[in-house]
Order: structure tokens, then C-alpha cells, then sequence
């Protein structure tokens, strides 16, 4: 994941500097609305995610059994109790949202708690709490602050470059600026596309780890991805697009159609997590499904 990470850095390092030479304009106002917008993402992650799902904040009266497992667990992960929501949809899932631990939700959908077996939820569960832990909506906030500036960027080189008297060079030599910064732009978006899917991949995997290690059985979110995943197909299409928006906050989306290529993907293959996790049983002498 750092690995990844450092490449995406870099990769819009290059974008940033290739700009600033090639377009006379200067890049501090920019870097301000966009980190503006990146802390506002940040400090309202939870609010806005729970907003956008539809998802309502219960109570202890309201699921007392959801409230206890999250208890549980996070008595086991050494965690703060985050707050606990439930989305009211068929579609079986879960995901977890907040800027720190302190500060964190945790979601379930009425498909899944209605579909999945008690320990199998609790695993579902223990994966959501180790993106919290692992503190993955910071991960994800500065990756995608570098794709909001290569964007902000891009946008105001080419109204520098055709509108801002910039469309050549001084000495009408080689093409015009707008179309570098256009053809610059469109590998730096290919590139970065790819990037911070690899790194959301490596978000599950670790995730599905935690899993593991917080409840010492790994066997039952294999059961549970399992039951989501087969599940998922019974799913009315229309549903399923209602719920299309929190595909990268889900323990697996909730797609129509899914890329062919693992590439474009944001969560690894059901099959190669199966066998990750069947490793990890292996390792801890648990039984393999």
C-alpha cells in the first residue's frame, strides 16, 4: 500500500511540475481550495457517508443485538465503540466510514443482517471495524486529494492555455499548450484511476485480516462473503443501482456489471479473498470451508 501510494505521489509530482512550466499562472491558490475541500471531506467523512446511504443512527434500544456484537468486538480490537447505523435495503452489506476511531460509524444493511447467521455478521463486523483501526478513510482522502488537484489543475491549465493567451509557445515551435496539458492530463487521470484502486484492493485484504485476528475465525467471514456474494445475484437490478453510490464503501458492491479486468477493480476478486483468507486459517489451525 505504501508502495502504491508513493508511486501515486509521484505520478502527480510530474503532473504539477510539467504544468507549472508549461502554463503561467500560479498553482498556491489552487493547492487552497483544494486541501479546503479535502479537509471538509475528512472531518465530515461519516456524516456525509451515512447521508448518502440513507442510513439511520440506532440506538441500543432499537438493534440491541447489533450493538452488543460491535461492543464485543471492539472490546477484542481495543476500539472505541463507533457510532452504529442501520440501511434500509435489501441488498446484503456493510461499511464503516470516519475519520479516526473516535470518530467513526459503523453500517449494516437490513439485507444482511435478515440473510447472514450471527457469527458470520460478526465477521462481516470485525472487517468494517479494521478499516477503522487501519484508519483507511485517511488512506483513501489523501489519495483522492491528489487526483482532486491533478483535476483542479488540469481544469485551469487548459483555461490558461486557450483563453489566457498561452495557446503557443513564444516561438511557435511544437504544439499548442492546452493540448500537452490535455494529453498530459488524460495519462496522469488513466494512471491515477489504477493506482488508488490498487490501493483500495489492499484496503480489503488487510481488512479481511483484521477480520480474522480480531475474532480468531476466519472461516466465518469466508461463510459470509460467500452468502453476500451469491446473494447479491437474487438482487433485483433496481436495487442494486440504488445502492451503486457506496460501492467503495462496501464489503462488496453492489454492481449490475463488474469490470473484466482486476485493474479497474476497487475490491479485489471474491475468489482470490476466499483464498487469502483460507490461507490465514491455515496459519491460525482454524477449519478451512
Amino acid at each position: 500500500m505504501l508502495l502504491t501510494s508513493g508511486m501515486l505521489g509521484l505520478l502527480y509530482v510530474i503532473f504539477a511540475l510539467v504544468l507549472i512550466t508549461q502554463l503561467n499562472f500560479g498553482v498556491a491558490p489552487m493547492l487552497v481550495i483544494v486541501l479546503g475541500l479535502a479537509i471538509f471531506q475528512y472531518y465530515t467523512s461519516d456524516k456525509l457517508a451515512l447521508a448518502a446511504a440513507g442510513a439511520k443512527v440506532v440506538s441500543r434500544e432499537d438493534a440491541p443485538q447489533l450493538h452488543d456484537m460491535v461492543e464485543r468486538l471492539c472490546g477484542m480490537a481495543d476500539l472505541p465503540k463507533p457510532k452504529i447505523a442501520i440501511m434500509d435495503t435489501p441488498v446484503p452489506n456493510a461499511f464503516a466510514t470516519g475519520r479516526s476511531p473516535k470518530h467513526a460509524a459503523v453500517c449494516v444493511t437490513t439485507g444482511l443482517w435478515e440473510r447472514l447467521e450471527p457469527k458470520e455478521v460478526e465477521g462481516v463486523l470485525a472487517h468494517e471495524l479494521s478499516h477503522i483501526a487501519n484508519r483507511d478513510v485517511l488512506v483513501m482522502t489523501v489519495a483522492s486529494f491528489f487526483a482532486m488537484l491533478a483535476a483542479m489543475l488540469t481544469r485551469f491549465g487548459l483555461y490558461a492555455g486557450m483563453w489566457g493567451g498561452g495557446g503557443r509557445r513564444d516561438n511557435n515551435n511544437g504544439p499548442p499548450v492546452w493540448l500537452i496539458i490535455f494529453a498530459v492530463s488524460i495519462l496522469v487521470y488513466a494512471v491515477s484511476y489504477v493506482l488508488i484502486r490498487t490501493i483500495s484492493r489492499y484496503r480489503e485484504y488487510a481488512a479481511d485480516r483484521g477480520s480474522a485476528l480480531i475474532t480468531g475465525a476466519p472461516e466465518y467471514l469466508m461463510s459470509a462473503l460467500q452468502k453476500i456474494s451469491s446473494q447479491m445475484t437474487l438482487i433485483p437490478n433496481r436495487d442494486l443501482r440504488q445502492v451503486e453510490g457506496m460501492n467503495a464503501f462496501f464489503i462488496i458492491p453492489a454492481k449490475v456489471k463488474t469490470f473484466s479486468s482486476e485493474l479497474f477493480m476497487d475490491h479485489p476478486p471474491i475468489e482470490k479473498r476466499l483464498a487469502a483468507l483460507a490461507e490465514i486459517a491455515r496459519e491460525m489451525g482454524r477449519p478451512v470451508a
